[in-house]
């Protein structure tokens, strides 16, 4: 059984907007952080946006700083990420994850490349932006 199961993915046009949803209804006591991460045909997972489990801190990737924005609803257990002015380049499978430990929300939040096997995954969302 998925743990993490997103939703809100499709197909858009450029300039267009969509939001993901995740619920995360299993992790209600080890959830230092949440994050969305995307991967395109052909190219390595990337962090797209991260939040603490306090909501205070947040991280956005370059590509997507200003254009996406992550938000939670502790008391429903659940993560959104409202993505506005969508680009053919924001296409791919987009996974809500959470970390096993609080050291992984650490290396995330600075941009590193984090060690897949610490995290929940989520299945994943298909989200395609056409031109």
């Amino acid at each position: 059984q998925q743990q993490l199961m997103e939703s809100g993915g499709g197909s858009v046009q450029a300039g267009g907007s969509l939001r993901l949803s995740c619920s995360a209804a299993r992790y209600t006591d080890s959830r230092p952080c949440m994050a969305w991460f995307r991967q395109a045909p052909g190219k390595e997972r990337e962090g797209v946006a991260i939040v603490d489990a306090a909501g205070s801190s947040t991280y956005y990737g370059d590509s997507v700083r200003g254009r996406f924005t992550i938000s939670q609803d502790n008391a429903k257990n659940l993560v959104y990420l409202q993505m506005s002015s969508l680009e053919p380049e924001d296409t791919g499978v987009y996974y809500c994850a959470t970390p096993k430990s609080a050291r992984e929300c650490a290396v995330a939040m600075r941009g590193d490349p984090v060690s897949y096997n610490y995290w929940h995954w989520g299945q994943g969302t298909q989200v395609t932006v056409s031109s």
